[in-house]
């Protein structure tokens, strides 16, 4: 899969950006603040996914424009497509967004479609950070490659949220304990289905981000990946999640309500678990160094888009925003070539030397591109 053409008008401080990009390297060279990773962002969106920067939708509008524009072109190996992405502040709850002149409902709908994986320097702390980071990590992945995942999330966080908001009023003595059982029963069963998935995808992550991380490593270091449940002591072979596995997660919810009163909000849960990285044995968030957390990180997202070429027969487009300054020449190289029959789009302040032949460098400035 790569892009051909991307038109951006109005989106952030990006104006009348009209370039044919190469299919395999692509360079957007520029100082801060002038564009780059608004264009990157806008790529982004086109693959369903809210922005990484977790912009509002506001926000992603010029303060003085009306309405923004995105048009991205590109081809998968049947055919060659078009996105249409459009948001105006008159009416901004809701996106005009089309697929090959077909208007889509939802901005998930275009899951599947332009496949892309983006890597910030945040990214480069996923081992180190907070676990929230990691689950929305694997809650993107297993996204990309299953459309209904991210309807089942949103419905469990909206029943969390409604539980939560309970616990108080329980607190406080305006509802009864007796009131949680249909938000419990509900929160079981999806939370037994997100756990199994994030899971099975777990387990190939560890497969494929293993082998990197023996290469980078020189074999000199042995990384393995689990997925740690707040609820289940383990969920090997388990599969059963609208009845057995729902049972259990009812039961554990149970048994914690007077903590969950006292403190105001659910203490397990899938909202609670969390991604561990262990180097020869030992938890990378604990005892890893910088540059063994920083392997990781690189490994993580190289191995994600393998899994999605793997899944959905089609190789991802790669942005990778102002990350290559933040890497030594090792890992650069070690990225570099990972990912070499890929399509990569690379931000960065200084230019990037290519090889002749190969790629396109765009410079960009105050929102535009003014050489190529």
């Amino acid at each position: 899969m790569f892009i051909s053409c991307i038109k951006i008008d109005g989106f952030k401080n990006l104006s009348s950006v009209n370039i044919d990009v190469d299919k395999r390297i692509n360079v957007i060279c520029g100082d801060n603040a002038q564009g780059k990773t608004n264009l990157i962002e806008a790529i982004w969106l086109c693959s369903g996914l809210k922005s990484f920067r977790n912009s509002k939708d506001k926000d992603l509008i010029n303060l003085k424009r009306q309405n923004f524009d995105i048009e991205i072109s590109f081809e998968n190996s049947f055919r060659k497509q078009k996105i249409e992405y459009k948001l105006a502040k008159q009416n901004i709850k809701e996106k005009n967004i089309k697929l090959n002149g077909v208007p889509l409902k939802n901005p998930s709908d275009l899951f599947g479609n332009l496949c892309c994986v983006v890597f910030t320097p945040e990214d480069l702390f996923i081992s180190k950070g907070s676990p929230d980071n990691r689950r929305k990590f694997i809650d993107i992945c297993v996204s990309q490659i299953k459309n209904s995942y991210r309807r089942v999330l949103n419905q469990y966080d909206e029943i969390l949220t409604q539980r939560n908001f309970l616990l108080k009023n329980i607190s406080i003595g305006k509802s009864s304990v007796d009131e949680l059982d249909v938000w419990d029963e509900q929160m079981s069963r999806l939370g037994s289905y997100i756990s199994v998935i994030r899971y099975a995808y777990t387990k190939k992550l560890n497969t494929f981000a293993g082998r990197l991380y023996n290469e980078i490593s020189h074999g000199k270091e042995k990384l393995e990946i689990f997925y740690e449940s707040s609820v289940f002591e383990t969920l090997e072979n388990r599969s059963d999640y609208n009845r057995e596995m729902a049972s259990e997660y009812l039961a554990k919810l149970k048994s914690t309500r007077q903590e969950d009163i006292k403190t105001g909000f659910t203490t397990i849960g899938v909202q609670r678990d969390d991604l561990i990285s262990n180097i020869n044995g030992l938890n990378c968030r604990e005892f890893g160094s910088q540059g063994q957390c920083r392997s990781v990180a690189l490994v993580f997202k190289i191995a994600q888009a393998y899994i999605l070429f793997e899944e959905t027969k089609e190789a991802p487009c790669i942005l990778l925003d102002d990350v290559l300054s933040e890497l030594d020449m090792k890992r650069q190289d070690f990225v570099l070539s990972r990912i070499s029959d890929m399509q990569v789009f690379i931000t960065c302040c200084k230019d990037i030397k290519l090889k002749s032949g190969i790629g396109k460098t765009f410079y960009i400035k105050g929102g535009r591109i003014i050489n190529a």
